[in-house]
């Protein structure tokens, strides 16, 4: 009766299924997964419910690449770091997974792949799958830092391999794409689809100024204004000058089709921009403060907290004398401890864990405290 894309199976993990009885049985449980940042105590601006005072909200003027007003707003953001970004080569989206969703319409088809990596965080095959298109993943290799296995990629690469992947900053590696690794990219032939929704929480290289390769830079409020719920996102095209005006024509297309950007928060967005630089300010406090704390708390302990560049989350290796499973269970069960376990972002091996960065600093702690407590 119903698509072929649904052959995943539904049913709750075993972790999940114990964080609800604890819940249930009104545990306190010290979550050091949480990654909204509207649950995390930060303090918004009172001031921003205001940004929807425009009477062009109650208007409907559609404009498949976006509002110019809004367009314009991004290509300040970008200004503002740097970046020349006209307002042409710019496309807004509800969110970074539909922006995927348009990028896999208009570079593969039905049975084409992407090239996405591994670890990272696990939403590439369901949105794949929902367009018809594989996923196959290549390593990030770990030696005191991290960094793309360039041979095994390229020898991924063949004639239905549509666009690789890059998640810059990686969640939840903390990892950026270096220039030589940019550079060695942009000779594969094949374009580039660079995920940068948390390059804010860092100081690396981006992609929305490759001219080397046709090459597609995502991002969005959710992450870089700590506004999850405004649901605007873009993407933007760079590139050899032909293959780029040719991808944003089709692009054009695809979001005409859609017309899914609400035209509240396109009349908001260059205030939302504006009220997100404070909330970033908290989020980069919190997460440093937070980065600090696991180093001082963990240091001298079986576990390593491996380095990380940007971001809201860390990985800590802890020793191989159980599974990811059983230390994740049993922080849950015996220490009242929430942490998301590697195989979770398809760590090539154990025992890895994932704890946001994000949680408030008192919560974080004691989390932390608990965590070398079961080691």
């Amino acid at each position: 009766m119903f698509s072929s894309r649904f052959h995943w199976d539904f049913r709750p993990n075993r972790l999940t299924e114990l964080l609800a009885r604890k819940r249930a049985e009104g545990a306190e449980v010290l979550d050091l997964t949480e990654s909204n940042p509207t649950r995390a105590g930060i303090e918004y601006p009172a001031t921003l419910a205001r940004a929807f005072e425009d009477e062009r909200v109650l208007r409907y003027e559609p404009a498949p690449r976006g509002m110019a007003s809004a367009r314009a707003a991004v290509s300040r953001y970008y200004a503002d770091r740097g970046h020349d970004v006209p307002v042409e080569r710019i496309l807004l989206t509800a969110s970074t997974s539909e922006a995927y969703a348009y990028l896999f319409k208009l570079l593969a088809d039905p049975g084409d792949h992407v090239l996405v990596p591994r670890p990272s965080y696990p939403l590439f095959e369901f949105l794949a799958t929902m367009e018809h298109v594989a996923v196959r993943q290549y390593p990030l290799l770990y030696h005191g830092s991290w960094s793309i296995a360039m041979d095994e990629l390229a020898a991924m690469v063949e004639a239905r391999t549509k666009a690789v992947v890059l998640v810059n900053p990686n969640n939840p590696t903390g990892s950026y794409v270096k220039r030589a690794e940019a550079e060695a990219l942009a000779r594969l032939g094949v374009p580039l689809i660079s995920d940068e929704v948390f390059a804010d929480y860092g100081d690396g290289l981006s992609m929305v100024d490759n001219e080397a390769c046709l090459t597609f830079t995502m991002n969005g409020l959710s992450k870089s204004a700590g506004l999850p719920q405004m649901k605007l996102g873009w993407i933007v095209v760079s590139g050899p000058e032909a293959q780029r005006r040719e991808a944003m024509e089709k692009l054009e297309w695809i979001a005409d089709t859609y017309l899914s950007v609400g035209a509240p928060v396109q009349c908001a967005a260059e205030r939302l921009i504006e009220a997100g630089a404070e909330i970033q300010r908290q989020i980069r406090s919190r997460t440093a403060e937070n980065l600090a704390v696991a180093r001082q708390v963990l240091a001298g302990s079986a576990a390593d907290v491996m380095n990380v560049e940007a971001g809201w989350n860390i990985v800590v290796r802890v020793p191989r004398v159980r599974s990811e499973e059983e230390w994740t269970l049993e922080l849950l069960e015996r220490e009242n401890v929430l942490v998301q376990p590697g195989f979770f972002y398809d760590f090539y091996s154990e025992a890895y864990l994932v704890l946001s960065l994000l949680a408030p600093t008192q919560v974080f702690r004691e989390g932390v405290e608990r965590v070398r407590k079961s080691l």
